[in-house]
């Protein structure tokens, strides 16, 4: 009895030190009230993410008509009108970009959550740059929908997941590797272990790369090319990769990492990311054209990169 009893206390203690502990943060926002980091307005709710639910809502997924392999934004709609049809009748077929007509990228397919700006940049700039850590835990859901989105069209069995590695000095300087953190969230998001199989320090970056800010497609790909490597081939061989990002800008990396996965004996490559730029001005689409020059530099770079792989 005398156990019970002093179990009893101990959880009312504990009990009450929560309450104390919620009061005192509550009176501490009341006094000195924080203020939404992405849109600076006062928070009135206690949040280890300090981020307004009005920021949170913001957060929403892709809409429009998108390129079925690279995922670039189209200007047709998610149809196209078949020459011998009547005007009402729609062709759901896949949608490619004049590029992936071309080309095919080393990867087949890759997929964003959302756009990359306004506040779903400025939360994934959160925890890159401040590391405010449970920003991982949104963006990870987000993830977790993009995965599951790209899932129909991928094939059964287990799939490899694979985090886009940093530089180890860049990783101890920050604290954690973006990627990984979010990919780690998601999985648990989607909690299916036997289909999505996380394979960490699989791909690693042996070479430290500089800014890709300015540079045009072709030098990024040289910037880029040798800094990636395999560890353990025997953990990809013969399967399909899941490649992961928090953001793909103009898929020079995803292609990259896809390309030396596949010559270390990888089936197919998959990529899904957070975010995605989507480059307005070069918008394509199947009854547009591409200027000459802009296709023929961009083939040759996805045609190169296949060439030294």
């Amino acid at each position: 009895m005398a156990k019970h009893g002093l179990k009893n206390q101990s959880l009312a203690n504990s009990g009450f030190v929560g309450f104390a502990e919620r009061a005192a943060a509550t009176l501490f926002f009341v006094f000195f009230p924080a203020d939404c980091r992405i849109c600076g307005s006062p928070l009135i709710k206690v949040s280890r993410l300090p981020v307004c639910k009005s920021c949170l809502l913001a957060l929403r997924p892709l809409q429009g008509s998108y390129c079925s392999v690279c995922g670039e934004a189209l200007h047709l709609p998610a149809y196209v009108l078949r020459e011998d049809s009547n005007p009402s009748e729609t062709y759901c077929g896949e949608t490619r970009c004049q590029l992936c007509q071309r080309t095919d990228p080393p990867f087949e397919r890759a997929v964003a959550y959302g756009s990359y700006d306004g506040a779903l940049r400025d939360l994934i700039h959160l925890l890159k740059f401040q590391q405010v850590r449970p920003a991982a835990a949104v963006l990870g859901r987000m993830l977790a929908e993009a995965i599951a989105n790209l899932e129909q069209a991928m094939p059964v069995g287990s799939i490899a997941v694979v985090p886009v590695p940093l530089y180890p000095r860049k990783q101890a300087q920050r604290g954690f590797n973006q990627a990984q953190m979010i990919a780690r969230t998601a999985l648990k998001q989607l909690s299916r272990p036997k289909r999505f199989d996380l394979c960490e320090g699989v791909l690693l970056r042996r070479r430290e790369t500089g800014s890709q800010i300015g540079l045009t497609r072709h030098q990024r790909r040289e910037n880029l090319r040798g800094a990636f490597a395999v560890s353990d081939t025997a953990r990809i061989v013969n399967r399909d990769i899941l490649l992961i990002d928090d953001v793909l800008t103009t898929g020079t990396t995803a292609s990259e990492c896809a390309r030396v996965l596949l010559r270390a004996g990888a089936a197919r490559v998959w990529v899904a990311t957070v975010a995605r730029t989507l480059k307005i001005s070069d918008v394509i689409s199947l009854s547009g054209n591409l200027p000459e020059d802009l296709a023929d530099e961009e083939s040759e770079d996805r045609v190169g990169m296949a060439a030294h792989g």
